[in-house]
């Protein structure tokens, strides 16, 4: 099997040569995502310069390397560096425990991965404008183009802004880089600009695209970016008033089981919001211009036909425990294994493939992530790194998550029983012994109940620690999970001390760094 040109057409876009592939019958059976008519998305005069965004969204230092997965989730209780104790030691030092380094390389990558994106969105912006003042008229594919951008720089801005706290605003074309030289701006002032982005971006996006664009930015991603930003700041109005209007809109559903969700058949599935969209070729069966290191980078590290990569960001045995008796998520989450020289009987075999795996003899994990877990044909056809695996940033149950949580929030119990019900029962299928409905309008009940869901049904998803934060309760959980560097200042980590030396004082380091 080879991906399509639903995939190539994001991804190929050094040249933004598009391919004709054959097709997966069971991707191109899957539910349309829309059907985009105003304009129908082609062409416009900067359509080369937006694609370019959606590549490096899905770049190494932004959503699919180590260092991204180091800074969205090593840090909380359910997933750690894994691989072996020698490789990679200082992330363990860094991310894990809490012993935070300024010179830190993938914190200095990760910053520059984003203001990249910034960067070339405000060139974009810019050059929209100056186009305009020129006498052109902005057509309605320009129109689109600009909505997806200020999209990713909202999303850009929203990694940013989690991962340091305050942090220069850049919301202007850059031409000389001493324009770049300026002071860090308030969080709420980060947020503001946050905020206006994505509002601007979801009056321009369609509800839907036809096919020949899956994969492409909609106004369900902006709104549904909003409600996390909202939610991130608990603004329980905004983030239900937003959850609510992506729910209501009817686009979205939970009807694609879990089991299905992460492998190649569940791509761009009937809950997809916003997934980056990855693919592999005869002729480029490893490459990062059309694929990612998503799946290598979490891949078993083994030997011979069980070496799928490098072996990090692993479950850990708290997020092992954390799963209900019987929940069929636990089995969807970690990637069951052995080590060299074990007895396979000891564990069980991974659907679909009924594989199990033999890791080094020196790793130190106990799982591996299965949502980064691979087809063995597609293997066999490109490359056990699995480059072509989509990485799926928002789904829909995250919004029915938020939607429960902000219903419990304001006074909603009746409202946030439902939609907890809808991830549960999508949870449970046909199986009524397992995972009992959730009756308690108790708030401070509920509220438990709500953020347990989250944890199961969102696990290895990059949000763990964050909701934490916002919860109140890191320094509890981390502390009581083994933790226990971490304080109230580990929230936010400092910035890159080469960005720091070489403002010559103009700006500050985080306090406490």
């Amino acid at each position: 099997m080879k991906k399509n040109i639903l995939k190539t057409l994001f991804v190929f876009t050094i040249s933004l040569t598009i391919i004709g592939f054959a097709g997966c019958d069971d991707l191109l059976n899957q539910k349309p995502q829309g059907e985009w008519v105003k304009g129908d998305g082609g062409g416009g005069s900067f359509q080369a310069d937006v694609f370019t965004l959606y590549a490096k969204a899905r770049g190494y230092n932004v959503t699919s390397g180590n260092g991204a997965m180091a800074i969205h989730s090593f840090r909380s209780e359910d997933a750690e560096k894994g691989s072996t104790a020698s490789d990679g030691a200082s992330f363990a030092t860094m991310y894990d425990d809490f012993d935070y380094n300024a010179s830190d390389g993938s914190l200095q990558s990760y910053w520059t991965g984003n203001y990249d994106i910034i960067n070339n969105v405000n060139r974009i912006l810019s050059d929209m404008d100056d186009y305009v003042n020129e006498g052109e008229q902005l057509s309605d594919d320009d129109l689109t183009n600009k909505a997806e951008a200020y999209f990713f720089r909202a999303f850009a801005y929203f990694n940013l802004v989690r991962a340091f706290g305050e942090i220069p605003k850049i919301d202007f074309k850059v031409t000389d880089a001493a324009q770049t030289n300026i002071p860090k701006s308030s969080i709420e002032d980060i947020y503001r600009l946050i905020d206006s982005d994505l509002t601007e971006a979801a009056k321009g996006l369609p509800q839907r695209w036809n096919t020949a664009y899956t994969g492409r930015i909609t106004w369900g991603a902006a709104r549904s970016l909003h409600a996390k930003a909202y939610l991130t700041r608990n603004d329980w109005n905004n983030t239900y008033t937003a959850a609510l209007e992506v729910i209501n809109s009817g686009i979205y559903d939970l009807n694609t089981a879990y089991d299905q969700i992460f492998r190649e058949t569940g791509e761009n599935c009937s809950e997809s919001i916003f997934e980056l969209q990855c693919t592999s070729t005869a002729a480029l069966p490893g490459s990062n211009e059309i694929g990612s290191q998503f799946a290598q980078v979490q891949g078993v590290r083994g030997a011979g036909d069980w070496n799928f990569g490098w072996g990090w960001h692993t479950p850990t045995q708290l997020l092992a425990d954390a799963f209900e008796s019987g929940d069929p998520r636990k089995d969807e989450t970690l990637l069951y294994f052995i080590k060299v020289g074990e007895d396979a009987s000891t564990i069980p075999a991974n659907k679909p493939w009924n594989e199990k795996p033999i890791a080094n003899a020196d790793v130190t994990n106990k799982y591996y992530n299965k949502k980064a877990y691979t087809d063995p044909a597609w293997r066999a056809q490109y490359t056990k790194g699995g480059f072509w695996v989509n990485i799926r940033v928002i789904r829909y149950a995250d919004i029915v998550l938020m939607a429960a949580e902000a219903a419990n929030e304001t006074g909603k119990a009746a409202e946030a029983l439902n939609y907890l019900e809808m991830v549960r029962a999508r949870a449970r299928g046909s199986n009524a012994a397992i995972l009992p409905k959730v009756t308690t309008t108790d708030q401070s009940a509920l509220r438990t109940a709500i953020r347990h869901e989250r944890r199961v049904e969102l696990g290895m998803e990059y949000d763990r620690f964050y909701d934490l934060v916002r919860w109140g309760i890191a320094a509890e959980v981390l502390h009581a999970a083994g933790k226990t560097k971490y304080q109230d200042r580990h929230n936010y980590f400092p910035l890159p001390q080469a960005e720091i030396d070489k403002s010559n004082g103009v700006l500050k380091q985080n306090s406490n760094y």
